[in-house]
């Protein structure tokens, strides 16, 4: 049996009447990239600063590496690296001076040698200031914080934000570099494509309460695409078509509907009818949320 490096039991917070996260409950072992998905506004950040320690839960407990959260932060976080969705760091200082700096708060330490090769994976300039940098250099800083003391748990809240996509293939390629020395990582994330490329497992949140915890092989058997058709007729009443499964929008000549079935296949059953456009797209995680977890 794997051990939990987060547990999670029956926790919620509340802003006033406005609700945070509601009972929620999860377990993240050791040595695996776990996902955290759902809409903006579902809980992810909320139940991150929960764990960094940053506000306090109003019931439920929270524990990392089989440490309260709320009594042993000191303890915590010299085995947890943290990359909030937001990039800030003190403007004044030169991007070495700064990691440098941070790295003093672990007992560990970081060589000058670590920061440079986590910056120069990440095409990072030591020299320049931080108010200089762009909100992706920024966040590339944050990132590289958070690494240098070889964390046993890296937190990542919508950590790609501001990342072009060749820095995000390099960001998710260091992430199995470093899980593969054995690191742990909690990967917060609103992008469903996004969390399947380097987890095996995802909590998916919505509205504050944990809806479902997936194997991305599952996830994966379940794919949906959002499929929109304009027939050059009117007459779709009585359409079946199959794998065709919850209607989204349906009108006089148009339908818009979720597909669970072959591509190929529905492609062959419409090379009969006439139509004017068709359009085959992601389906939203709401989409997905409400399909499968009504």
């Amino acid at each position: 049996m794997q051990d939990s490096v987060i547990s999670i039991s029956e926790l919620s917070k509340y802003y006033g009447k406005a609700r945070g996260v509601e009972d929620i409950t999860l377990e993240v072992n050791e040595g695996e990239i776990f996902g955290f998905i759902g809409p903006n506004g579902a809980g992810k950040s909320t139940t991150i600063r929960i764990l960094m320690n940053l506000i306090f839960p109003d019931s439920g407990t929270a524990r990392i590496l089989d440490h309260d959260v709320t009594k042993a932060k000191k303890y915590i976080m010299q085995y947890v690296g943290y990359v909030p969705a937001d990039a800030n760091a003190y403007t004044s200082l030169k991007v070495f001076d700064f990691l440098r700096y941070s790295s003093n708060f672990y007992k560990s330490g970081s060589s000058d040698d670590r920061i440079r090769e986590l910056s120069t994976w990440f095409e990072l300039d030591l020299n320049r200031k931080i108010s200089d940098l762009s909100f992706g250099n920024r966040k590339k800083v944050s990132i590289v914080q958070s690494l240098l003391h070889r964390p046993r748990l890296l937190i990542l809240d919508e950590p790609t934000t501001g990342l072009d996509p060749i820095m995000q293939s390099k960001f998710f390629d260091l992430l199995k570099v470093e899980n593969n020395r054995g690191m742990t990582v909690f990967f917060s994330s609103h992008l469903l494509n996004e969390v399947q490329r380097i987890c095996k497992r995802v909590g998916i949140i919505k509205e504050g309460r944990i809806i479902g915890v997936e194997e991305i092989e599952t996830l994966r058997k379940k794919q949906l695409k959002k499929i929109t058709i304009e027939f050059g007729n009117n007459d779709i009443a009585n359409l079946k078509l199959q794998g065709m499964e919850k209607i989204l929008l349906k009108s006089e000549s148009v339908i818009s509907f979720m597909f669970s079935g072959n591509i190929n296949d529905l492609i062959k059953s419409l090379a009969v009818r006439q139509l004017n456009y068709m359009t085959i797209e992601e389906p939203t995680l709401e989409e997905i949320f409400m399909h499968f977890y009504r």
